[in-house]
């Protein structure tokens, strides 16, 4: 009997992490810490163990809370979407009143780790929320500009974790948010190509024409232009403490010339696998140029 007793709560408690994984979108909010941990490593003067903890915590809870209040507001719509209908909400595993204890609880706690860290920290941290979910969340369904909105909230992270480590917010953070924010576009766009079926049934305009056209793709290419371009700006010396070895900046390049060539690709077969391509190529070159960044300063 104590073990079937046992074996119900373990289950229990396995469902119950699932869900709060979903709400918070855990795989998302992991790869946004890892986005302000790349920004701490290239801000700081020294690695404070407490201050990289606190800005991990806070970096999940703001992340988390901003996908549980989306999750919140668009309940009824992702039960239209085959690709969002099995989420906790829309299915009935969770409430909204419990929903929304989580977004509030992660809300407190991230704002309050990012505050123990700077005022600066925990304001960008606030405005992201703020963003994500007043501006961004609602726009989805009344104009494509909504990626725009979304590419504010979505280069945070990056540059976050600069000012965590300094306490500054000058050329050099602007610089990471700018990588991150310009990287937003073909990365999202390709995802909405791929989802554009399933986003129509809910409403969701994010294409920047509303088709899967030439027009998109050109757009797409354009943006993947500016965001190569402003990665390697600074090799050049104009960002502060902020810069790339030419070794690190030509490895950034070809890595962005790599994801233009899938854009190039979708543009010229305008079709889901590509996009998909082009969405796996964008994931692997901001990780991939985070990490150059930080190995290089470390080595040269």
């Amino acid at each position: 009997m104590k073990s079937a007793v046992g074996s119900v709560k373990n289950n229990t408690l396995s469902l119950l992490l699932t869900d709060f994984k979903e709400i918070t979108k855990a795989k998302l909010a992991v790869s946004v810490v890892f986005s302000s941990i790349a920004g701490y490593f290239l801000g700081a003067y020294q690695i404070n163990v407490v201050s990289l903890l606190l800005l991990m915590f806070g970096g999940y809870c703001m992340v988390g809370a901003s996908n549980a209040y989306n999750q919140i507001i668009e309940k009824d719509l992702d039960a239209l979407m085959k690709r969002t209908r099995n989420r906790p909400i829309p299915s009935g595993r969770m409430s909204v009143k419990t929903a929304l204890i989580i977004a509030v609880t992660l809300t407190v706690l991230g704002v309050l780790s990012l505050l123990a860290l700077s005022p600066k920290t925990a304001m960008f941290g606030a405005i992201s929320i703020f963003l994500y979910t007043s501006v961004y969340t609602p726009l989805k369904t009344k104009s494509p500009l909504s990626v725009f909105v979304g590419a504010f909230p979505g280069a945070i992270p990056f540059m976050l974790g600069w000012v965590a480590a300094t306490d500054d917010f000058g050329i050099e953070p602007g610089t990471l948010f700018m990588i991150q924010f310009f990287w937003q576009f073909p990365h999202f766009w390709a995802l909405g190509w791929m989802l554009d079926e399933d986003y129509k049934q809910a409403g969701f305009k994010m294409l920047p024409t509303g088709k899967k056209d030439k027009g998109t793709a050109i757009q797409i290419i354009l943006y993947t232009i500016w965001m190569i371009v402003i990665s390697i700006i600074p090799v050049f010396g104009f960002t502060g403490r902020l810069h790339l070895s030419i070794p690190a900046a030509v490895i950034v390049l070809l890595s962005g010339l790599a994801m233009l060539f899938f854009a190039v690709k979708l543009y010229e077969n305008r079709d889901n696998p590509s996009a998909r391509k082009l969405m796996l190529a964008s994931v692997t070159y901001i990780s991939l140029i985070q990490i150059v960044y930080v190995i290089d300063k470390f080595i040269s």
